[in-house]
């Protein structure tokens, strides 16, 4: 397995992912057992959020992190949606409104329809929640979650005060010891046109992170779909650097930023969709392999993410990281 040096830390180009599964112990033992395998097998990156499986990732997470030895992995997970703790056991409107309406940590008002929030009070209590179930003294990356989401509810310039209220925030942990870096984990923002309410400027972003932390801020992550299917980080042009035209990946790569793919086999949605003709030009057999061919083979790609619960399925995507990556010149004969 490949490893990749960014910064201080060294990263797998595979990495777990913790999103899908039931609140069965069954699929919590599944996760584990995949994160000990993975890393065994030489994976060491782990991304996962509070809100996944209401708290049961991050706890899965931080079980095997302690067994495994804390340091031995590298951890993203992410603050941004609402969360409800399963082990509460009551009803989630209780729950909401004693940990952060009555707290005085979510104001409704500021809320979008779907849950989200930003603001440095309610990210610093997801934040510290999430140290708690992971069992850990600190956080690899921690990801704004989906942020772009405000953006359909509120204005720019209420959501870039409200990124910078929380970088200071981020940064603040970073000060102390509690994180080494953070970033922006998004489904839209990324892959939109300048023209789109949900667009995100790296540079605008970057400028803030300067602003609040100087030229040696710490926000050098972000995480962003890419696919068979998803081609724009890639493909579209939607990222302006010094007056040039750049996709999201390259502008990436200009401005030292570490991309975690997400979405890298959209969910198993590519398995049996995979052209014969596209499987041939990576001489590839399996659907699987080649769609994530496609995405490490990719100029800028960081880590590919896939979420993975079932020892088979690692076993199955790992056949390809055993192989090398496809020629720069190969693969850009593709577009």
């Amino acid at each position: 397995m490949e490893r990749k040096s960014f910064l201080n830390l060294s990263l797998s180009e595979l990495g777990v992912g913790t999103y899908l599964g039931e609140l069965d112990d069954k699929t919590s033992e599944g996760y584990r057992e995949v994160i000990r395998e993975a890393f065994r097998r030489g994976v060491n990156v782990v991304d996962t959020a509070i809100v996944y499986r209401y708290m049961k990732s991050e706890r899965d997470v931080g079980a095997v992190a302690r067994e495994l030895g804390r340091g031995n992995l590298v951890i993203s997970t992410k603050g941004g949606y609402i969360p409800y703790d399963v082990e509460f056991g009551g009803d989630p409107r209780d729950y909401f409104y004693e940990n952060f309406v009555n707290a005085g940590i979510v104001d409704i008002s500021k809320m979008t329809p779907q849950g989200h929030y930003l603001g440095a009070k309610f990210i610093e209590w997801c934040f510290n929640k999430s140290l708690e179930n992971l069992q850990t003294d600190y956080v690899d990356i921690y990801f704004l979650h989906n942020p772009e989401e405000q953006l359909n509810f509120f204005s720019r310039d209420e959501f870039l005060k409200k990124v910078e209220e929380c970088f200071y925030f981020l940064e603040e942990m970073v000060r102390v010891g509690k994180l080494k870096f953070y970033g922006l984990a998004t489904w839209s923002g990324f892959r939109v046109s300048p023209s789109s309410r949900q667009y995100l400027s790296l540079v605008e972003i970057i400028n803030i992170a300067e602003r609040v932390g100087g030229k040696d801020h710490h926000m050098r992550f972000i995480q962003l779909p890419y696919n068979l299917g998803m081609t724009e980080a890639y493909t579209l042009k939607n990222q302006e650097l010094n007056g040039e035209k750049l996709s999201t990946l390259e502008a990436c790569d200009r401005l030292g930023i570490y991309t975690y793919i997400s979405a890298s086999i959209y969910q198993g949605r590519v398995i049996g969709r995979v052209h014969q003709k596209l499987k041939e030009f990576f001489s590839l057999e399996k659907d699987v392999h080649t769609a994530l061919q496609f995405v490490r083979s990719t100029p800028g790609v960081g880590t590919a993410l896939v979420g993975m619960s079932k020892l088979n399925h690692l076993r199955e995507n790992l056949e390809l990281f055993e192989k090398p990556k496809m020629e720069p010149s190969k693969f850009l004969s593709l577009f």
